[in-house]
């Protein structure tokens, strides 16, 4: 076991704990600046390659890369420790969270608001739905995990075989939920996708980790340490560009946000009960329900909003529905940590 999975988590960041505020204002500068500087906003979108937008392509590997070299797939073989937890997340995160999404974006999306959103849109803000759904929380699950006494090794071990699973069924279960919301699925840009944000980025991040403990731990963390804002600050940079393309749409309707959350809030509070309700039911101990019902409930964002932009474009509801994601991502996961926090004695009396 490294290091990294043995010393204590750093609690959340300054900068992850507000990232709320700072994706409000990269809303709020990139519709200002694609309302002054349209033409400037229209060249960056047209840098691309066979349907790769190279500076938001750029932007998503400086994003990924630092997450992902936080992972250590050595620590699969820690599995079967913690098999019970381990088998409620992968249940929840394969078999019901993109399924449910699907649902819920199809009552909400398709039927109930779809009077008060672009009808043209409809069909894009589903797909950015199940692409968000789809895709499994990496990193901040090792801050939610922390913040709720998780226990290191389940979460290490969860991630590295979500991380694992993810290269394999993402695009299969993307591509089916398309087809059955009656979307077009662009089969080769999908597993371009896949291969472009997520087994490229595996392998290279892994390289690397491998070359940092090389030089020991410190070397590894202080990398970590360095590289971390640039993560968030390419975050910020996309959603900024996202927004300069999206502005003019958002000022028609302004209500899309609010009604694109709605679905989303739903889904993390069902999965991440479910995934609760089921640890305790099977006995699990609260250190390791806590990061599963977490893993379970929260989405790996950054892959989502890169898979929108290349399957649906940087001006498609796809792309738009990802961020809302981004953007309500770490308040409500802070609502579910301070729940699962505040029940530990309630589980406890089931689980035994």
């Amino acid at each position: 076991m490294s290091a990294s999975a043995e010393s204590p988590r750093p609690a959340i960041g300054f900068f992850e704990r507000y990232l709320t505020v700072w994706v409000a204002l990269c809303i709020v500068a990139g519709i200002a600046l694609g309302q002054v500087s349209p033409g400037a906003f229209a060249a960056i979108g047209a840098i691309e390659v066979a349907k790769v937008n190279l500076p938001v392509g750029a932007l998503i590997w400086v994003m990924i890369v630092p997450m992902l070299l936080k992972i250590d797939f050595g620590a699969l073989h820690q599995v079967k420790a913690h098999w019970k937890g381990i088998g409620v997340t992968l249940f929840v995160n394969w078999a019901v969270k993109p399924f449910s999404m699907a649902l819920l974006a199809w009552i909400f999306i398709r039927v109930l608001f779809a009077p008060y959103l672009p009808a043209a849109q409809i069909d894009s803000y589903i797909a950015g739905l199940i692409l968000l759904a789809a895709a499994p929380c990496t990193a901040m699950v090792f801050v939610w995990s922390q913040l709720c006494g998780g226990n290191p090794y389940f979460t290490l071990s969860q991630v590295a075989l979500n991380d694992s699973l993810m290269i394999v069924l993402f695009a299969p279960i993307v591509a089916l939920l398309l087809g059955i919301s009656s979307i077009t699925v662009p089969w080769d840009t999908l597993f371009a996708s896949v291969i472009l944000y997520v087994a490229i980025p595996v392998a290279l991040a892994q390289l690397w980790r491998k070359v940092l403990l090389a030089k020991g731990e410190a070397a590894y963390d202080a990398t970590l340490a360095r590289i971390g804002p640039l993560s968030i600050g390419a975050l910020l940079a996309t959603i900024v560009l996202l927004f300069g393309f999206q502005g003019e749409a958002i000022l028609r309707q302004p209500l899309v946000i609010a009604l694109l959350a709605v679905p989303i809030l739903l889904q993390v509070f069902f999965n991440s009960g479910l995934a609760y309700l089921l640890n305790r039911r099977l006995g699990v101990a609260h250190e390791v329900a806590g990061p599963s019902c977490l893993i379970g409930a929260s989405n790996f964002f950054e892959l989502a909003v890169a898979a929108a932009i290349t399957l649906f474009g940087l001006d498609s509801g796809a792309a738009l529905a990802t961020v809302v994601g981004v953007l309500i991502e770490v308040p409500v996961m802070l609502v579910v940590v301070k729940v699962v926090n505040a029940s530990k004695s309630w589980y406890e009396a089931g689980a035994a």
